[in-house]
């Protein structure tokens, strides 16, 4: 077999990436990647493969609008289509591929609970990070140098003999100093290096498969056949209809976290002068984020600490 397969680099492969569109590319070591469970073969490298979301629509301050999801959702139809074409690519020079889906789940981990939430069969962003394009931020979004969190993932993986990208020893994230990311999320998700994935479901998948069938269910339980038939026509029922032609807040939503974060070399060009204030914020965000760094230990100086921030 191995007469028919073409020699590959690491350097070459991500040329072809770039030209087929992705913005970052980057290889991390399948070992070093739970992969046994999508395929026992084929995982030797992960192939991990990023495109920037659009500055446009990442101005807009609500965290809930359709041109938001939509545009969104072509950038990662965008990098799917990328995705595919280089596995053609990888097989044609001999080398088996497979995309892993950025958001595909077991649908049998459900279990009678469309709210729990369930991880992808690959976590991307850790994948990124052992491929060397970036570090996890304050609530464990993906942070690069060139566009921040701005991005979406997919990955690829492949037996290819090549050399693998290693992680970045620094940190790109300012941490509870900056804070920005935890001020303005709607619900309230961010933590200290972590995050309420329930509580972020509910807004990064805004029509999903949770709002789906609490939908319906409403709709079957619902007695009056007038309010019936309200529900039946209601904007709910637009969005679930919309979503599920395009994808749009089902596999894209709020990322407003995303926004607002001051990492990457796009942000004070394009979205510094959108995203001054930050419109969610509450002073008990301020005293979770001033009890994060240590800087007002006690409960009076840190709502002085608040006042001084409201006034730069």
């Amino acid at each position: 077999m191995e007469i028919y397969r073409k020699p590959l680099t690491a350097a070459a492969i991500k040329a072809r990436a770039r030209e087929l569109g992705a913005d970052l590319v980057g290889i991390a070591d399948g070992a070093r990647l739970d992969s046994s469970h999508i395929t026992q073969l084929d995982g030797g490298r992960v192939i991990v493969l990023a495109k920037r979301l659009n500055d446009g629509v990442a101005r807009i301050r609500r965290w809930d609008d359709r041109h938001k999801y939509y545009n969104d959702e072509l950038a990662l139809t965008h990098l799917e289509e990328t995705s595919l074409e280089l596995v053609y690519w990888l097989e044609d020079c001999g080398y088996p591929a497979l995309i892993v889906p950025p958001t595909h789940v077991d649908a049998s981990q459900y279990q009678n609970n469309p709210k729990a939430h369930l991880t992808p069969m690959l976590s991307l962003p850790h994948a990124a990070v052992e491929a060397g394009l970036g570090t996890l931020g304050l609530n464990l979004q993906l942070l690069t140098r060139e566009y921040g969190p701005r991005v979406v993932l997919t990955a690829i993986l492949c037996s290819v003999e090549v050399e693998c990208d290693q992680p970045m020893t620094n940190a790109l994230c300012l941490g509870p100093s900056c804070g920005r990311c935890l001020k303005t999320c709607p619900p309230d998700a961010g933590r200290e290096w972590d995050r309420d994935w329930k509580a972020c479901d509910t807004h990064r998948s805004p029509h999903g498969f949770a709002q789906l069938t609490e939908h319906l269910d409403r709709i079957i339980h619902e007695p009056d056949v007038a309010a019936r038939k309200t529900l039946l026509r209601s904007e709910t029922s637009f969005n679930l209809w919309q979503s599920i032609l395009r994808g749009s807040g089902v596999i894209t939503g709020c990322r407003r976290c995303a926004d607002v974060c001051p990492i990457g070399a796009d942000y004070e060009a394009m979205l510094a002068d959108a995203h001054v204030d930050i419109p969610e914020n509450t002073p008990e965000k301020e005293l979770r984020l001033a009890a994060m760094t240590g800087q007002s230990p006690a409960y009076e100086k840190q709502k002085r600490f608040i006042g001084i921030l409201k006034q730069i």
